[in-house]
């Protein structure tokens, strides 16, 4: 069946987006205005947490210690240097106490406790080992938003001199305070830095000016919008400050590849002699279906994260999906009637021109040499202007030379590129199998931010870990013997360096155990398996750090199969309405999840290990933050499949027009290759410019997520998914009867042709040189 003859599914689509483009426009127009106003203050309602499950043990316990027991759980620290003086000196004291006084008497503030006001048993862990430092601890009320007003209010107060002692403000919610102010400055840097910098790469994958500033503007609609669905999922659940960082990335990187996709297809269109409604209808066939596929499988891979209970990952779920959406919409509607209204204007301003002034005379000379040479098709001066990938211009005919030449070295030498690469993947990514998880703490921020050296002064000058203890709420009736026998069982554990308590309160009590290393720490976390396995004539809950990062650990591994079912499920799916191949979706899963591995070692070997923490500027707190790997590969993995639909997408085009399965994997990556490569390379600069924040899990997700789409656009695509191709030949196509029936009508690719069989007479190497003549 013809294309001719086929009902086309997508051309009351085309109308409607072409009938009126500049009212389109108008109202895109009015409806990202709204959006500004929608969204502005979005990221002052973000949080700065969820980390932790939400249904946890350490989660129920740690709210019950808030309501009964605010000062067991101190989020405030204030750290007292009494410089060469002792804390004990009577001045330094008696200031201290002025101190606490007044911090007891603040609006918002409970449970307030110091040094100088604890009893003997617990006032060794709040005095520095050297006797120059101790810390006053109090609560901080409220929520993390109502929460930082009141630091804010009351920081500037108490940091600082006072007589003869210094005081800087930490704890955990200074810690969180500042690491979203943190992020929220640097989220502004990255777009600075971003913004002109994709420009320019624009106009020299694109040379027009006018090619180069619709991609940004898709970005740009995206970004806003998505800021004001954060904006308004605020008013019904917890988003983190982290998904802001997101918004952007994929909110530009996405529009570049949609754009690229799009206008590169309307500008082929063009040199054929297309009109521009025409061109625009064609690419919205082809094109436009393979950009509407491409966001599906990159919102399927971001929509797994729901399937988690922190919010930490669900909000990168509700940013990521809306900027897909959004910016896939926003191609699909705003980007076609754009290019409607442009026309052959797209071509305009091509700023290239100012650089080849010197060799305009010679190339002119070879297009028309070209021309005239026996047996190729005549392409008009007008068309070879372009330099964009895949159009027939000087540099671009010359790129995708480049592109036949490396698809047919591949093709030749198919098992040695599938083998090798497949080595140097797996060779890579073998860093990931020491990875140890820890939690976000402090060492997140840069080495100067106050809450961090307030922690770090902790952690080397204090014994034990205060503040990083563990708590054990008991629930239910007990006499002081039980509370007495249970307290001796607990300080009996080999990890234990103190036990605290009991403190009760009618049918509730609560000791702290102090862990012998680290908070969060191997033998920590033993523990917290330790202490809800010791029998107790109550109900115990433990809750402290250590005890977050195992309800966390174990919240993650009881879900991560089931993420990882959604993922390869539906995207096995959607690569089968494309291709109409039981193969290639499996083909696509698997190399796909093998492109990510350089990505997870590097992330092992830089940001645990700290190899090259100087050079980036982090603290490396010797662990990844559980949640990082499941967000990185769902982020990743979603990229990485963006590029595989549009290298897949135009081999069954060439497949159906031809029958031939080789010529249709070389025209492929004749076709694809520097389209994907040069959308690579933009991507990773803004993933870049997001990996330059001061925060460690930022950096740690742009640097680490601009080196897997790099790998995945230059090795994976470039040479493993061309060779692993070859090698399963004309099978790669083979589907069952029923399955192939399924696909013959739901299914949709680039082309509505039907494949027909290839020449047979046709010897490969003058195949082989047809292909690179193209």
């Amino acid at each position: 069946m013809t294309e001719v003859n086929r009902p086309p599914r997508v051309g009351g689509w085309t109308r409607f987006v072409t009938a009126r483009p500049r009212l389109s426009l108008l109202v895109a127009l009015v409806i990202t205005a709204l959006a500004v106003l929608a969204g502005s203050g979005v990221a002052d309602r973000l949080g700065s947490g969820g980390w932790e499950d939400p249904n946890a043990e350490s989660t129920y316990a740690t709210k019950a210690l808030e309501r009964e027991f605010p000062a067991s759980q101190p989020n405030l620290l204030l750290l007292v240097d009494a410089g060469d003086a002792s804390v004990d000196d009577p001045a330094v004291a008696a200031e201290a106490r002025r101190i606490v006084a007044r911090l007891a008497g603040e609006k918002g503030i409970t449970g307030v406790g110091s040094y100088w006001q604890a009893d003997p048993s617990a006032a060794t862990a709040l005095r520095a080992e050297d006797g120059h430092e101790a810390l006053i601890a109090a609560r901080i009320t409220g929520e993390e938003k109502e929460a930082g007003e009141t630091l804010d209010r009351i920081a500037p107060e108490f940091r600082g001199a006072h007589g003869p002692v210094d005081v800087r403000v930490g704890g955990p919610v200074a810690v969180r305070h500042e690491m979203q102010t943190i992020i929220q400055e640097d989220l502004i840097r990255a777009e600075v830095i971003a913004l002109p910098v994709t420009l320019v790469l624009l106009v020299m994958v694109f040379g027009s000016a006018v090619a180069a500033l619709l991609p940004l503007g898709i970005g740009i609609v995206a970004i806003l919008g998505t800021n004001a669905v954060l904006r308004g999922l605020t008013e019904v659940t917890d988003v983190s400050v982290f998904a802001m960082n997101l918004t952007t990335a994929l909110g530009l990187g996405l529009a570049v590849d949609y754009a690229l996709f799009i206008v590169r297809r309307f500008r082929e269109e063009l040199t054929t002699g297309a009109e521009p409604l025409t061109a625009v209808g064609t690419t919205l066939r082809t094109a436009g279906r393979t950009v509407l596929f491409s966001a599906l499988t990159v919102a399927v891979s971001l929509a797994a994260m729901l399937l988690f209970p922190q919010y930490f990952l669900r909000s990168f779920a509700y940013a990521g999906i809306a900027v897909v959406l959004l910016a896939a919409a926003a191609a699909l509607i705003l980007l076609p009637a754009a290019l409607v209204l442009l026309g052959h204007r797209v071509n305009s301003l091509d700023l290239r021109r100012l650089f080849r002034r010197g060799r305009r005379a010679s190339g002119q000379q070879d297009a028309k040499a070209s021309t005239q040479e026996p047996g190729t098709s005549g392409t008009s001066v007008t068309s070879v202007t372009s330099g964009t990938p895949g159009t027939t211009g000087p540099s671009g005919a010359s790129e995708a030379k480049a592109w036949a030449r490396t698809a047919n070295l591949v093709m030749r030498r198919a098992p040695f590129f599938a083998l090798g690469t497949t080595a140097v993947l797996v060779l890579l990514g073998l860093p990931f199998l020491g990875v140890k998880f820890g939690t976000a703490d402090d060492r997140q921020l840069p080495s100067s931010a106050e809450s961090h050296v307030v922690q770090q002064h902790i952690r080397d000058g204090f014994p034990g870990s205060p503040g990083g203890g563990l708590e054990v709420l008991a629930e239910g009736r007990a006499t002081q013997a039980q509370y007495a026998d249970y307290k001796q069982r607990i300080a009996a554990l080999p990890e234990v360096l103190r036990v605290d308590g009991p403190l009760v309160r009618g049918d509730s009590a609560y000791f702290t155990v102090l862990p012998k290393g680290e908070a969060v720490d191997d033998p920590a976390q033993r523990l917290v398996d330790e202490l809800r396995a010791t029998q107790a004539p109550f109900d115990t809950k433990v809750t402290g750090a250590a005890a977050v990062l195992v309800d966390s650990k174990d919240a993650i591994a009881e879900r991560l199969p089931l993420a990882a079912a959604f993922i390869a499920i539906v995207t096995l799916l959607l690569v089968f309405l494309l291709t109409g191949s039981v193969l290639i979706p499996i083909q696509a899963v698997l190399l796909n999840a093998l492109s990510l591995t350089a990505m997870f070692g590097a992330v092992v070997w830089i940001f645990q290990d700290g190899h090259l923490s100087g050079l980036l500027g982090f603290t490396t707190p010797g662990s990844i933050e559980t949640t990082l790997p499941v967000l990185m590969f769902c982020v990743a993995f979603g990229l990485s499949m963006d590029y595989g639909v549009f290298l897949l997408s135009r081999i069954k085009e060439e497949y159906d027009t031809t029958g031939d399965h080789d010529q249709a994997v070389r025209h492929g990556l004749q076709r694809t290759g520097g389209l994907i490569t040069a959308a690579a390379v933009i991507l990773a600069v803004v993933m870049v410019a997001i990996g330059t924040s001061r925060v460690t899990n930022t950096k740690m997700l742009g640097l680490g997520i601009a080196l897997a789409v790099l790998m995945d656009a230059m090795i994976v695509r470039s040479l493993l998914v061309p060779a692993v191709m070859r090698l399963t030949g004309r099978a790669t196509w083979w589907a069952p009867g029923p399955l192939r029936r399924f696909h013959e009508r739901f299914g949709v690719s680039e082309s509505g042709d039907e494949p027909t069989p290839a020449p047979a007479a046709e010897p490969a190497e003058e195949r082989d040189k047809v292909s690179a003549d193209r």
